[in-house]
């Protein structure tokens, strides 16, 4: 169908209302089995946006604490409202101002608008702007591609905000979850030694990612005193425990170098710097690139289709997940 847009422009409408896709939305917030499988309507792309056949959908912690409402103080939300802020997927439909992407090509997405309602990644479709977007990196499936965005980014942006560079130490804590694998990869990249706390039954994969472990734990800073005598040079922090913000603030000399992206309080008042993931297009092609180079690998514990996403949030929840799960879409 042809529309006339305020321009006279001809402009395609490529979504019919009578034709509702599938997402696991929610009418309340609560735990995740508030969360049904439902009808609701296709998005359309504006004029400078573009719709995504949903592949993949990365799953993560803040996905929860989104279904039951942890997040309404940050983010206008909105009821129905379907999860999820990671996307792979294939480019569906363009807005006329689209330079960037075209139909059928092949797309990564942190997809995190600034309201919360119909529009997460726990559907068939979704709607992105370019900046939240980068090309798919072509030496992985979808439910791979999925998981790399906002763990990615997370990880990239806060090593940044640390200033990691060629030779530094830096302890990177809860190092074999989704953000710390990436983490770990991305310091060794950048020429640093790594430390990581982890459980023992992953210290095997942080040494295969290139970093030291270390359990975490009582004792924390003399185990890492043991590995790096004159303490670290920066710190990053995936976990926010008090005893993993106080352990870094001990061994660090410069506290503006340790970073934590999941209390602000606290790692402030430690003298560190908190994090907070931003959509960033050409961090999201850097990731996708070092992917590409084989410098990043993405480990994927467990997919799950779109209709046990309730099933995924609980295993997310649980905690100790090995890299990222993910969600499918048939």
């Amino acid at each position: 169908r042809l529309a006339r847009t305020p321009s006279g422009h001809d402009w395609v409408e490529p979504h019919q209302k009578d034709h509702p896709m599938k997402a696991m939305a929610q009418t309340a917030y609560g735990d995740p089995e508030v969360l049904t499988l439902t009808d609701v309507d296709d998005p359309t792309p504006g004029p400078d946006t573009v719709v995504i056949d949903v592949k993949a959908a990365g799953v993560n912690p803040v996905d929860w604490k989104l279904v039951a409402g942890y997040l309404q103080g940050a983010f206008p939300h909105f009821l129905p409202l379907v999860p999820g802020w990671d996307v792979a997927g294939v480019v569906s439909a363009v807005g006329p101002a689209v330079q960037e992407y075209a139909v059928g090509d092949e797309v990564i997405g942190y997809v995190r608008h600034d309201h919360m309602a119909a529009n997460g990644a726990y559907a068939e479709k979704v709607s992105a702007h370019p900046r939240h977007l980068a090309p798919k990196p072509t030496s992985v499936d979808m439910a791979a591609a999925s998981a790399l965005p906002l763990a990615g980014l997370t990880a990239l942006q806060s090593l940044r905000l640390a200033g990691v560079g060629e030779g530094d130490t830096v302890l990177v804590h809860a190092a074999a979850g989704g953000v710390g694998s990436f983490a770990v990869q991305i310091a060794v990249d950048l020429g640093a030694t790594v430390i990581g706390t982890a459980s023992e039954s992953n210290h095997e994969y942080l040494r295969s990612l290139g970093a030291t472990p270390v359990t975490y734990g009582d004792g924390l800073v003399e185990r890492v005193r043991a590995i790096a005598p004159d303490g670290i040079t920066a710190s990053v922090d995936y976990v926010g425990t008090s005893e993993a913000i106080e352990a870094s603030a001990e061994l660090i000399a410069d506290r503006s170098r340790s970073t934590s992206n999941v209390d602000p309080t606290a790692i402030t008042e430690a003298g560190g710097r908190y994090c907070f993931v931003r959509p960033q297009a050409d961090d999201l092609a850097h990731l996708s690139m070092l992917v590409d180079k084989g410098v990043l690998a993405i480990e994927v514990q467990q997919t799950f289709p779109l209709a046990d996403a309730v099933k995924a949030l609980r295993t997310n929840m649980e905690g100790h997940v090995r890299g990222k799960l993910a969600l499918t879409v048939d």
